[in-house]
């Protein structure tokens, strides 16, 4: 292909974590409900999937608005934390199928990466690095370190104003709808591969591109 018509590179690109560049929601969940079981409530798949994408406040909320106000929350984290330790100590995390070669095609460009994510920054440090995936980041945003949490703009803002970019200029990978909207408010052109669960009705209304998998971000680049 010759450089004339080659699509225009990004400035940077911002990546959501879970579900995006790591294969982690599905152990996530059975994690969690294993965890949920074990403090006294049954787990409900609906009430998961509200929780797919968002902060641990948010996540909190919905659970005491399904389980009541009652709901220890402390206690089903710790809970679901060890699960999660267990599960994944004998079956590694894993980066989703293409994330990899989009990354060093990206990296080969010299197009500057962010991670913008709603978990913890040592669990996002330490499951990058551990993925063999961490070199490719110049910056991490994470839960907390913004004044509004997904679907907020401010993740994104963030990241980019990191990699002092444009972004307009800039793309927002992204799996769930919660982390798409606000790639979206933030301005980026964004794709969207679902994981968990499809789009939404809005969410497909918001304009984006919806890829199948992460192999197909490579004709983009």
């Amino acid at each position: 292909m010759s450089n004339a018509t080659k699509i225009e590179l990004p400035q940077s690109v911002v990546f959501d974590m879970d579900g995006t560049l790591l294969d982690t929601e599905t152990p996530a969940r059975q994690a969690f409900s294993t965890a949920i079981v074990t403090i006294g409530y049954d787990y409900d798949a609906d009430t998961y999937d509200r929780c797919i994408g968002t902060s641990q406040v948010g996540t909190q909320e919905i659970l005491e608005e399904v389980y009541g106000a009652q709901f220890n929350t402390a206690q089903l984290y710790e809970r679901w934390t060890k699960a999660f330790h267990l599960l994944t100590q004998n079956n590694p995390i894993q980066t989703k199928p293409g994330i990899r070669q989009v990354l060093e095609a990206l990296h080969a460009h010299g197009v500057p990466m962010a991670v913008a994510t709603s978990n913890q920054r040592k669990a996002c440090e330490g499951a990058l690095s551990t993925a063999g995936v961490a070199k490719y980041f110049q910056h991490y945003v994470c839960a907390g370190e913004t004044q509004n949490s997904k679907p907020a703009p401010d993740p994104y803002l963030a990241a980019i104003a990191h990699l002092n970019a444009d972004p307009m200029l800039s793309w927002g990978i992204e799996d769930s709808d919660i982390g798409t909207l606000a790639a979206v408010r933030a301005g980026l052109k964004v794709f969207q591969i679902p994981d968990q669960l499809p789009p939404s009705v809005a969410t497909q209304a918001l304009g984006h591109k919806i890829l199948s998998s992460a192999e197909e971000l490579l004709a983009f680049i």
